[in-house]
């Protein structure tokens, strides 16, 4: 069974009962700014804070070219009938010849603990099974982002692999945790 690409022929718009994700546009360069320059937002990633706006709007073409090339989806989290952006997620990485994606977000400290991660994750999972056709979806994650993990746990992802010393930022090495979901393991209504 090969992935359904039609989904790269229109930008796909999710509604959840409080999120609207949609593709991220230069106009959310501010935002994304103050959300990817918040230390707490970084604790667990290893990428340094963003220094500017241009570092932003960067990001943001980088993202959209990854879509327009078919090679990654990058959704803006706003409340519903609201602009103000308070996360991104998306498919990082699209393997279409095993029908995998590996999937990742952010969310503005602001809104943590308020289940609005796991909106976002239940409606983007689900359109990565149903519409994108894929077979395993994969996150990668550090091993001490508790809060993620049990998310990802509570969604029916397993872990796979713990790799040690993986990553080389800011002269430490650091592990990273890979959880993945197949189709038909998934939970909560997704």
């Amino acid at each position: 069974m090969s992935m359904n690409q039609a989904i790269f022929s229109t930008f796909p718009v999710i509604k959840t009962p409080r999120l609207t994700l949609r593709d991220i546009r230069v106009s959310d360069a501010q935002q994304i700014f103050e959300m990817r320059s918040s230390g707490r937002v970084n604790q667990f990633i290893s990428r340094q804070p963003m220094q500017t706006v241009e570092d932003s709007v960067a990001l943001i073409e980088k993202t959209r070219k990854a879509y327009n090339d078919k090679l990654a989806i990058g959704w803006a989290g706003i409340l519903r009938d609201q602009n103000a952006i308070i996360g991104t997620c998306g498919y990082n990485q699209i393997d279409f010849t095993n029908n995998r994606a590996e999937i990742g977000g952010e969310l503005s400290v602001d809104f943590w603990g308020k289940h609005i991660a796991m909106e976002a994750m239940c409606a983007i999972i689900s359109f990565g099974l149903k519409e994108m056709e894929l077979h395993t979806i994969e996150a990668k994650v550090s091993p001490e982002n508790r809060g993620a993990i049990f998310l990802l746990e509570s969604l029916g992802f397993k872990k796979e692999a713990h790799f040690k010393d993986r990553i080389y930022f800011n002269q430490t090495y650091y592990d990273i945790a890979v959880y993945t979901l197949m189709k038909g393991n998934e939970r909560i209504g997704i």
